[in-house]
């Protein structure tokens, strides 16, 4: 075991590889974030309201969560390569059938086998960082994938919301399943696998015990618990601003596109902030931060409509810092998660990707069926899962500087 570490590092430090776990990364929020221009025409297309056709967006959040939960155990026992493989092979068909569907069901459907595929890319990305890098390295490196993932998702809406003005919104999904085929294919070519302990993870008993030990663990929960409220702020703004823009706001899907670029380009930041700060400064440091610059940002937001700003900046300029937030918390928390039980590390981050992604599913709908004529539900939704970040986030702060886990 302690040969096949020394080795496995090398191929990490190739560019080729690391775009790779990027592309492969960037699906699931090209699937995320792609079409939500195209969200209220839609709902016009099938006849169905508003809240309807944001099923599409938290059932995709939470196939997504039950998505990673199998396909992080399962890449502890079968391998990194292969559970990668066949996810981006159901992503692709899963946009195959929203392309071609022609009633709100069957787009649903294609929805779920769409995330469930999608989100092998970011559970398998963030467990082959683990498997080639140990200590604070993994914070760092986490932070540099995931600010590279970020461009995705914030070009998406944009390239979105054109395709939607052009030529209507199955465009959207043409490209999410040549974009899915092409790192599909990549990613047969030059993945070579990373998980060399595969028989430690080898029964189901041995999971199972794994996902105890996790859940007994305080720390993983305040990791995970930190990084997912923090994650819930963003899918909160991401399921209600379309709604704010487009019909409160009467503003285009095309300009919702290139206001949306705004939050991604914090998000980078953040993640580029960790990058460089997280193996110096120890994640806990860098989870406070940015629960802080969160929590700050939804206050400033309700600030700028209180006084009566009703505008795409005040909507997206604190966004921005929301972003910037996410991107100081995440790859920490993350890192924190994964590195509890370092022999279980994909079940570890499909759990956590699972707690994550499931709480946006638990916030997507009900930012969906609270909005109606104002704002302000969007806000207060935001506004809570914001202090739950800085509370859960007390689960960690009081660790000892000398244990193991603290060092992360």
């Amino acid at each position: 075991m302690t040969r096949t570490s020394a080795v496995a590092p090398q191929p990490a430090a190739k560019h080729s590889f690391i775009a790779l776990l990027i592309a492969a990364s960037a699906v699931s929020p090209l699937g995320i974030n792609m079409y939500l221009p195209s969200m209220p025409g839609m709902a016009r297309a099938f006849g169905v309201d508003f809240a309807t056709i944001q099923l599409t967006l938290s059932l995709y959040l939470a196939a997504m969560a039950c998505g990673q939960l199998i396909i992080g155990a399962l890449s502890d026992r079968f391998g990194r390569r292969p559970m990668l493989l066949i996810g981006l092979l159901g992503f692709v068909l899963g946009s195959l059938v929203c392309l071609t569907a022609q009633n709100v069901g069957l787009l649903i459907v294609g929805r779920v086998v769409q995330a469930v595929g999608g989100c092998a890319g970011i559970t398998l990305s963030r467990a082959i960082v683990r498997d080639l890098y140990g200590g604070n390295q993994v914070a760092s490196m986490i932070g540099y994938v995931t600010m590279g993932m970020a461009v995705a998702p914030m070009i998406a809406p944009t390239i979105g919301g054109v395709l939607e003005t052009l030529y209507g919104w199955r465009a959207s999904f043409v490209f999410l399943t040549l974009f899915g085929g092409l790192v599909l294919l990549v990613a047969y070519w030059q993945l070579h696998e990373t998980n060399h302990n595969r028989d430690a993870a080898g029964s189901i008993r041995h999971l199972m015990h794994s996902y105890l030990s996790l859940f007994r663990s305080r720390l993983f929960w305040g990791y995970t618990l930190a990084a997912s409220f923090v994650s819930a702020v963003f899918f909160a703004f991401v399921a209600g601003a379309p709604y704010v823009m487009i019909e409160l706001m009467g503003r285009s899907p095309a300009e919702y596109g290139f206001y949306f670029a705004i939050v991604p380009s914090g998000y980078i930041l953040g993640n580029f902030a960790s990058g460089r700060l997280a193996a110096r400064v120890g994640p806990n440091r860098m989870i406070l931060a940015g629960t802080c610059v969160t929590l700050a940002s939804v206050a400033g937001m309700a600030l700028t409509f209180a006084i009566g700003i009703l505008h795409p900046a005040a909507l997206f300029g604190p966004t921005f810092f929301i972003g910037l937030g996410n991107g100081l918390v995440l790859p920490s928390g993350i890192a924190g998660a994964v590195s509890v039980k370092p022999e279980v590390a994909g079940a570890a981050a499909g759990l956590s990707g699972s707690l994550q992604i499931g709480f946006g599913a638990l916030v997507a709908p009900v930012v969906g069926a609270t909005l109606s004529v104002t704002v302000w539900p969007l806000i207060l939704i935001m506004a809570v899962c914001s202090l739950f970040a800085l509370a859960s986030f007390g689960l960690v702060a009081d660790r000892s500087r000398s244990g193991p886990a603290s060092r992360l």
